[in-house]
């Protein structure tokens, strides 16, 4: 489908049958061009598509990093910059190689595992336990409340009955309560930990609200686990389709920096991101309307033949690879040097270790079209 948009209709209007609708771009010149518009493309309208699919004003605008436009952007973004240092990245580091070795060792003792919830989370479970500065059991219990989130709509994860409106803000209440109480501990006890410079945090000479300090906190844990985790699973899902490109991995230390960019790109685990289009303007021939939602699609850039040579080809060795993964611009994603790190961490321990693994049963996808993740993963593992 996606192909087909980029060759013949890379701005499309997709109409929906109660009047609304949405843009969909999906060539990269588009999407990388309107990811550095602030202007025209705004980012307060949320980061992803409602279920009415209409511009209605997203709670989190103005408030949450991803939801916010220049000039609060680029303040809001220097004060949580911080929470991502040199030495935090270090740090968290050290925590992550400790949780994946020991996750690797009980798979291969027990002979295979569901690599998609006992191996892939401990990458975000241990960015958690430095960065909130929490134990192992409320960073995995965190995990699974920002996974019911995102997965709102997957029976998988949440009883599909009722509103699901009422549904996505039950479980946004559960993460908000679970910041909540950990705000209330670090105002009295600050540390070096995100939540505790969020809360000294000051914009203009104003510190920041308990609702904008919980609501960026949850930006951070969403971010962050979902992204990591899935790319993980999906990068894994990739090596065992194209043995010969971990062959190639293992023989060659240095290629694991390109092999983990095209584990991105090819993942594109953050299928979209929504703009509102903050005037009227003009996009390869089409007019797009003040107010109209418009979608980014990062998974149909990142198969652009005009930017990636034979782009449906898995490579290790691929360079350049420009992806849009982490996004463009100022709203690249703040913590990607961070999923780097940890997605480097995982793949060396399962080279250095000389692990084998093979796909050992269904492979289970979330339904969601916002995040293109894997719920389950059975694969069975060895050393050789």
């Amino acid at each position: 489908m996606f192909d087909l948009l980029r060759e013949h209709d890379p701005v499309h209007w997709h109409g929906l049958p109660d009047g609304g609708g949405f843009w969909a771009l999906t060539r990269y010149a588009e999407v990388s061009a309107s990811y550095l518009d602030h202007a025209t493309f705004l980012s307060s309208g949320g980061a992803m598509l409602g279920g009415s699919y209409r511009s209605e004003a997203d709670t989190a605008a103005g408030r949450m990093l991803v939801s916010t436009d220049p000039p609060r952007h680029r303040l809001l973004r220097q004060q949580m910059h911080r929470a991502f240092s040199s030495e935090m990245v270090a740090r968290v580091a050290r925590q992550v190689e400790s949780l994946v070795e020991a996750a690797v060792d009980r798979a291969i003792a027990d002979g295979g595992c569901d690599f998609a919830t006992d191996i892939g989370p401990e990458l975000p479970a241990g960015a958690l336990m430095v960065m909130m500065d929490i134990g192992h059991q409320d960073a995995r219990a965190l995990i699974d409340m920002t996974r019911r989130m995102v997965g709102y709509r997957d029976p998988g994860y949440v009883d599909q009955t009722g509103d699901e409106r009422l549904r996505l803000a039950a479980i946004q209440m559960e993460i908000f309560e679970f910041f909540d109480e950990l705000l209330a501990s670090r105002r009295g006890r600050p540390g070096p930990d995100v939540i505790s410079i969020l809360a000294a945090a000051e914009l203009n000479g104003r510190r920041l609200s308990e609702e904008e300090v919980l609501y960026n906190c949850m930006n951070v844990a969403v971010g962050g686990n979902e992204t990591t985790s899935h790319t993980a699973s999906s990068g894994l899902v990739a090596l065992a389709e194209h043995p010969e490109q971990y062959q190639r991995l293992s023989d060659d230390a240095h290629l694991l920096d390109a092999a983990i960019n095209e584990i991105l790109r090819w993942s594109s685990t953050n299928a979209y991101v929504l703009r509102i289009a903050g005037r009227d303007t003009e996009l390869a021939g089409r007019t797009i309307r003040r107010g109209d939602p418009v979608t980014l699609w990062n998974v149909s850039a990142n198969r652009d033949s005009e930017q990636f040579p034979d782009p449906h080809r898995f490579d290790v060795a691929r360079t350049p690879n420009k992806h849009l993964s982490y996004g463009n611009g100022i709203h690249r994603c703040i913590g990607a040097m961070l999923g780097h790190v940890e997605l480097s961490i995982l793949f060396k321990t399962l080279i250095d270790n000389r692990i084998e693994w093979e796909i050992d049963g269904k492979l289970e996808r979330m339904r969601s079209n916002f995040i293109l993740g894997i719920n389950h993963l059975p694969v069975r593992m060895r050393r050789l």
